[in-house]
């Protein structure tokens, strides 16, 4: 079945018992209001038996009756707007077709998902004509019957008003409202008819804590507040990397880390018994998604590094092999990546994320105010990096010296990621993330013309074997090995700028 998909803006509304429908051709950009169509409706509404889909404003249907009968998925994309994906209504009633699940999967996991209300409504619709006969929206006048499936028995019939955009604009909106309103009709306190049926089932969502309520914060506040942060960053990705929109890979792959890194620093805030596993979860899942990554990065820096060559210096067909190579090896990774979305393991691992930030196990600790514990929390991981850095230090060969290099790289990582979480209850930390973010950035170079040398070596190797001309594959090697040492410079400028002078300056509350 093919898939359409669609952007509704609309407005609902509880229309008082006496409010009778204004004529609305007196608004501006309305020059008429056509008849009355009478419709019957009626749809049949699929959650989790834990309404996981509700609880993120999402919602599945199969709808019959209209012009657009068939199976929906709406997806929250704005203030009155949501993304709507239809899929026609085929033979089966019972079960959704897993195609319309492909962006809520993050969601739904492997659990099922059954019919858990019922809501027939009996239409009146009409037609907002504007200038050259364009539909600029559709009012309709619903009288409705819900019952659900879920929880206590209920049912309930009530009258809605509700205009929806069509060629109008938000303007013509706001003016069609005014004349609702004054009819008098008000804003209807439930966003969706099939969040009104299910009331109470459906708690309203978690408030985002505020700087200012994050600077007063417990240390244990703070952490959980940014796991939930990333974690819903995480199920963002997914679902666009499921889409194969641009930058979801690395952006997934960078939750995950963030996820990683801070369960690391806030260790001594939550029972190790429950982020162990996760943590090591979460390193298998940026581990499946590196092979589609570093092809990704690869593949721009080899592409431009051979595109600033003097033409009589690139010999043979470079950039093609380069490409090939690389935009194999990035479809193969991300076809991996898929699969690991997909699997078991990946559902189990979201699953525990849930029980992290929604039922901690918060160590004693974690009730201390945050200006209390961060900065020592950030002072540990500082000391890792030190670390590392000496080890960098006492490495002799070139091999041992890359090696920790790159160890040091995710020392920087962790502490420029640990200060970026703190920066709500210690304003200075962001300067902190700032230099370790610079650390980081020169390592990250680093290690890129590390790998980067060595695919050049394993292209130069082919070209030879061929009996091709190999010199260009050589020529980018010896650029990609100047690269790494102006990156091991600009890393121990960086580093030098970060001194425990400044560090004990940038962690104070």
């Amino acid at each position: 079945m093919s898939s359409s998909e669609h952007s509704e803006t609309e407005r609902s509304y509880d229309p008082g018992p006496a409010a009778v429908l204004p004529t609305l051709d007196v608004v501006d950009g309305v020059s008429a209001m056509g008849p009355p169509v009478q419709l019957e409706l009626t749809a049949v509404y699929f959650d989790t038996a834990d309404l996981d889909l509700a609880r993120h404003g999402i919602t599945v249907r199969r709808r019959t009756g209209g012009d657009d009968a068939g199976w929906h998925l709406k997806l929250p994309a704005g203030v009155d707007t949501r993304t709507e994906v239809r899929l026609p209504a085929g033979r089966a009633t019972k079960t959704v077709p897993p195609q319309l699940l492909a962006s809520v999967r993050g969601l739904v996991r492997d659990r099922s998902l059954v019919p858990i209300a019922r809501v027939a409504t009996s239409r009146q619709e009409y037609d907002l004509i504007g200038d050259g006969d364009s539909v600029v929206a559709h009012v309709c006048v619903d009288d409705v019957h819900a019952e659900r499936f879920v929880g206590p028995a209920h049912t309930e019939d009530w009258r809605e008003w509700e205009v929806e955009l069509d060629q109008g604009t938000e303007r013509l909106l706001d003016a069609v409202e005014s004349l609702l309103v004054t009819a008098g009709a008000t804003r209807s306190a439930s966003p969706s008819k099939l969040l009104r049926t299910l009331g109470d089932l459906v708690p309203a969502p978690r408030p985002k804590p505020s700087r200012k309520q994050l600077a007063r914060a417990s240390a244990g506040d703070l952490v959980l507040a940014h796991l939930a942060e990333h974690t819903e960053e995480l199920l963002t990705q997914d679902a666009r990397l499921r889409a194969d929109e641009p930058g979801s890979v690395h952006k997934l792959r960078i939750a995950a880390r963030r996820l990683r890194s801070a369960l690391k620093t806030y260790g001594p805030l939550v029972e190790s018994s429950s982020t162990d596993a996760v943590g090591e979860e979460l390193r298998w899942l940026g581990q499946v998604l590196s092979g589609a990554r570093d092809a990704q990065v690869m593949r721009e820096r080899l592409g431009k590094l051979v595109s600033l060559e003097p033409e009589e210096l690139v010999m043979g067909p470079v950039a093609r092999h380069i490409d090939d190579d690389l935009s194999a090896a990035f479809q193969t990774g991300r076809k991996e990546g898929l699969q690991a979305l997909d699997s078991e393991r990946y559902f189990r691992l979201l699953d525990d994320l849930d029980t992290l930030v929604l039922r901690p196990a918060l160590t004693g600790e974690s009730a201390a105010p945050a200006t209390q514990v961060v900065p020592r929390l950030l002072q540990r991981d500082a000391k890792r990096l030190r670390r590392a850095v000496r080890e960098v230090a006492r490495t002799d060969d070139r091999a041992s010296r890359d090696l920790a290099l790159h160890e040091a790289r995710k020392k920087a990582k962790r502490l420029r990621y640990a200060a970026e979480s703190a920066v709500p209850v210690l304003p200075r930390a962001k300067k902190l993330a700032a230099r370790a973010k610079s650390v980081q950035e020169a390592l990250g170079d680093h290690q890129d013309s590390v790998v980067a040398r060595g695919k050049l070596r394993e292209y130069g190797a082919q070209t030879h074997l061929s009996a091709e001309n190999g010199f260009t594959f050589g020529r980018l090697h010896a650029l990609e090995q100047y690269r790494g040492l102006e990156a091991e410079r600009r890393f121990e400028k960086a580093y030098g700028a970060l001194t425990r002078k400044k560090l004990a300056s940038w962690t104070q509350a």
